[in-house]
């Protein structure tokens, strides 16, 4: 299935150097989907002269031609839909309406920055001086290097390249290997959407190598990465070498409040929006559950008879309603993971173990655990996965102390038919983001980012592009 694809460098698609690939897996039925190809240190070179000689052209093409060609880009990829979902289904595992979803999500990315690229607003300053003006403009970045990880590979990549493209920079994109095909498909849209050649590549192949290189190179003056907060440090050292501009969105750990006024059976629903989305593979899935002690019971209950009632199952089949995990990885990483918190003291109300009747695939239940406590290293460590950890809690002040004790930032929920409490108890999540009374968070129009160690930058919104546009101020003399 890969071998229409390879490197995409200077708008064409061509072998690597060595003609090296690696397999690509669907976490499904494990079975090998094709193999796609490796990178080597001449084809990262080659990329990087490529995105330098594209920048040239693209920072000179006018704001409103880039605004027709980054629209039609969100437009192909609505005809295209359902070839870039099946490519999201078979190499991350999500059921396939979900997948559209991803993709639908992603098109709204490329439109909204379309429309960004002409509110590029410059600014007159009023000079203190009779015969000075004094100006101030904004002007591409230059070469971004997006790093794009495996979960949601179709928004998070056309967050990074349209925000890029809106800005008037090229870009290198690295898709993960084991999710490389849908921002494969991905660049083919870019290009017959008429982005003109070398302002969009895509490197695929071993994401160390091929990110290091990219970062030690004087011509990448950006970097966008999402990923984890181990990684992002790895990175982010390498970037201070070159004092390159670093966007980072990493690792989440988000704390979910429900209070003592609200209907659970809405409450759970929205719960279950939230978790098992992706199967929890998230970087905003909640993960700390705390339910006020009074509807604790109440909670447990609703949500194990809604949970266990999710349909397992591949992702292609119409009922699916939780894939598979995306790696082998992942899945002894869930189960080392439920061991421990059962050791620690948890209860399973539900869940704890792989699922009958699947010889393949990294099927793992949604589970559910009840007990749980702060020290816990459920309660500290990101789960990324299917699993659901209730904990109690009595008053509003303790609970935020509670909530914002841990070093990741990004996102928190909270659910109350207070209007007092939910401004108050918003106000003081120590996240990026925060949902009130409902289930989701990101979307094209909205900053998304975190603080603390979750990162710092914004995709999304209004806020994105100045993370890729440098501030240029001229002193202006009339004469002398």
């Amino acid at each position: 299935m890969y071998s229409k694809f390879g490197q995409f460098i200077d708008g064409k698609w061509q072998p690597s150097q060595n003609n090296e690939t690696y397999d690509v897996l669907n976490p499904a039925t494990e079975e090998v989907i094709g193999k796609a190809s490796k990178a080597g240190e001449e084809d990262v070179n080659k990329a990087l002269k490529s995105a330098e000689k594209g920048l040239e052209v693209w920072r000179n093409t006018p704001p409103w031609q880039r605004s027709k060609i980054i629209r039609k880009i969100a437009d192909l990829m609505r005809e295209r839909t359902d070839v870039l979902a099946k490519w999201l289904t078979l190499e991350v595992g999500k059921p396939l309406s979900e997948a559209k979803g991803e993709v639908g999500g992603a098109a709204d990315i490329f439109e909204w920055n379309s429309e960004e690229t002409k509110r590029i607003y410059g600014q007159i300053v009023e000079s203190r001086f009779e015969h000075t003006r004094m100006y101030v403009k904004y002007e591409p970045v230059g070469v971004v290097a997006g790093l794009i990880p495996w979960n949601f590979p179709i928004v998070l990549s056309s967050r990074k390249i349209s925000t890029a493209l809106a800005a008037g920079c090229s870009v290198i994109c690295k898709p993960d290997v084991i999710t490389p095909g849908s921002v494969m498909e991905l660049m083919n849209i870019i290009n017959d959407a008429g982005v003109p050649p070398g302002v969009v590549n895509l490197l695929s192949g071993d994401p160390a190598q091929i990110s290091s290189q990219l970062i030690s190179s004087d011509i990448v003056k950006k970097v966008s990465i999402t990923g984890s907060t181990r990684v992002g440090k790895l990175i982010l050292k390498q970037a201070a070498e070159k004092v390159q501009r670093v966007t980072m969105e990493l690792s989440g750990h988000s704390p979910f409040i429900v209070f003592d006024d609200v209907d659970i059976n809405k409450v759970t629903d929205m719960a279950i929006t939230a978790k098992f989305r992706n199967n929890g593979q998230v970087c905003i899935s909640p993960a700390r559950f705390y339910i006020h002690e009074k509807k604790k019971d109440e909670f447990a209950k609703t949500l194990v008879e809604k949970v266990s009632k999710l349909k397992i199952g591949n992702g292609m089949d119409d009922d699916t309603i939780l894939g598979p995990l995306t790696t082998e990885k992942r899945l002894n990483e869930i189960e080392a993971l439920v061991e421990k918190t059962k050791k620690e003291g948890a209860t399973v109300l539900c869940g704890g173990k792989r699922p009958s009747g699947f010889n393949k695939g990294y099927f793992y239940e949604p589970t559910v655990f009840d007990n749980v406590q702060d020290s816990f290293t459920i309660a500290k460590e990101e789960p990324f996965g299917p699993l659901v950890p209730l904990l109690t809690f009595k008053d509003t002040d303790e609970v935020v102390q509670r909530a914002n004790d841990n070093d990741l930032g990004l996102a928190s929920y909270i659910y109350t038919n207070s209007l007092e409490k939910a401004h108050k108890v918003s106000e003081k999540m120590e996240t990026g983001t925060c949902a009130v009374n409902h289930p989701t968070i990101a979307f094209a129009e909205v900053p998304f980012g975190g603080i603390k160690q979750t990162g710092y930058g914004r995709e999304g919104g209004s806020m994105a592009i100045k993370d890729y546009l440098n501030i240029k101020y001229t002193h202006f003399g009339l004469n002398y």
